[in-house]
């Protein structure tokens, strides 16, 4: 009688060991496959640096919208298209620069986000193309006479205008920012760039001393610039 009862319970205790192996394997199994999907989409969105600057600024107006499009977890191909008007004053000429660019180019995300997070730290390359027209608002001639720069050979020459029209210029930058989801589908994101100017059509008997979209052009061939973007992203789907 003693080993039926004894039968019984050592029975009873490996069933219900067996059971508990098994509510712990479907658990572990069921935790294991939750998987946190990220949205794919365009996002688009405008750089407020500029229209800050040029409410402040005024020998500046500029507008650019920018976007980018996620192909995979890690890369995302991006553009950005807008329009800068900018006077330029030296020591001995004043000018304007206006026209559109266009850069077009890809980020790379190399931040490893956590569960269902979206922000990004990314490295980029952009290919840059701008159309503009170039006006010599005034110049006074740098020539000189006599010791201690005296009177110029010729008198002062100001408010003379001569344009030049379907300028362009292109040129190559890498870019490194951050981007952020501060609300859902809204980012912040900052990022600054480095220019290597590939080529330039500049006026006759003068010099391209700014081009839309790559900035202030310097004899080295080479610029920085800054963005700070507010952007919503579309989503078509989820990965």
């Amino acid at each position: 009688m003693y080993k039926y009862f004894i039968s019984i319970f050592v029975l009873f205790v490996f069933v219900d060991g067996f059971s508990q192996e098994q509510k712990k394997d479907t658990l572990e199994t069921s935790k294991d496959s939750t998987l946190y999907k990220s949205s794919y989409g365009i996002r688009v969105g405008i750089d407020i640096s500029k229209p800050i600057l040029s409410s402040i600024n005024d020998s500046y107006t500029g507008l650019e919208i920018v976007g980018d499009y996620r192909i995979s977890k890690k890369f995302y191909i991006a553009a950005e298209v807008g329009f800068e008007e900018e006077t330029t004053q030296e020591d001995f000429t004043n000018s304007t620069s206006k026209g559109n660019y266009i850069r077009l180019g890809f980020n790379y995300n190399a931040y490893e986000n956590w569960l269902d997070m979206n922000n990004e730290i990314f490295a980029g390359y952009r290919y840059g193309f701008s159309i503009f027209d170039q006006t010599l608002n005034s110049y006074t001639p740098n020539v000189v006479r006599g010791e201690g720069n005296g009177i110029p050979y010729f008198p002062v020459i100001t408010n003379t205008t001569a344009s030049t029209t379907s300028l362009n210029t292109h040129w190559s930058e890498l870019v490194v920012g951050f981007k952020a989801e501060t609300f859902k589908n809204v980012f912040i994101s900052v990022s600054g760039s480095y220019k290597v100017l590939m080529s330039s059509k500049d006026p006759e008997n003068f010099q391209t001393l700014y081009s839309p979209g790559f900035n202030r052009v310097f004899e080295s061939g080479t610029g920085f610039g800054f963005n700070y973007t507010i952007s919503y992203l579309i989503p078509f789907t989820k990965r």
